[in-house]
């Protein structure tokens, strides 16, 4: 009896979520609003995509399948993130990319749906962009910046 008391109290010990655990930092970036700031500033589907983290559906941004000379900034900030170099036609429905400005775009991890991807967020308001993946053109870099066009604006080379 004392062995199944003892497994069951050190399962229970073993097994406890505590709070802080959860919390996770938050990452300061240099433009910071509050969310009925960006509210007022973002059309509804930015909002989701920006800020809640949402994805837009695949084939539905008119940014996928611009070649335009030029520049990929951020919708919410206008933070230069991807140039237009950089774009491929990946399939996939998302303005693609197999490299980002350097310096312009943070990572994180998200494990939202049970498994560890890499999140991109701007880096000067924190907006979240797409995710990257390790399935780029290979003759390249090999990643693939799969990014919500709702979170992108885009600036044609003058």
């Amino acid at each position: 009896m004392k062995n199944i008391a003892l497994l069951t109290f050190a399962f229970l010990a073993l097994s406890c979520n505590s709070k802080a655990q959860d919390k996770k930092e938050k990452e300061i970036f240099p433009i910071a609003k509050t969310e009925a700031e960006w509210r007022t500033e973002l059309t509804e589907m930015e909002y989701y995509v920006l800020r809640e983290a949402g994805t837009e559906r695949a084939f539905t941004s008119e940014l996928n399948k611009n070649y335009e000379p030029g520049t990929y900034v951020c919708a919410a900030c206008s933070h230069p993130l991807f140039k237009s170099e950089y774009k491929f036609d990946s399939g996939t429905g998302w303005p693609s990319f197999d490299r980002e400005i350097e310096g312009n775009v943070a990572f994180d991890t998200d494990y939202k749906l049970g498994y560890a991807r890499t999140e991109e967020h701007c880096a000067n308001c924190g907006g979240h962009l797409g995710h990257v993946f390790n399935d780029g053109p290979r003759e390249t870099t090999g990643i693939r910046h799969c990014i919500n066009g709702a979170a992108l604006d885009f600036i044609p080379k003058n």
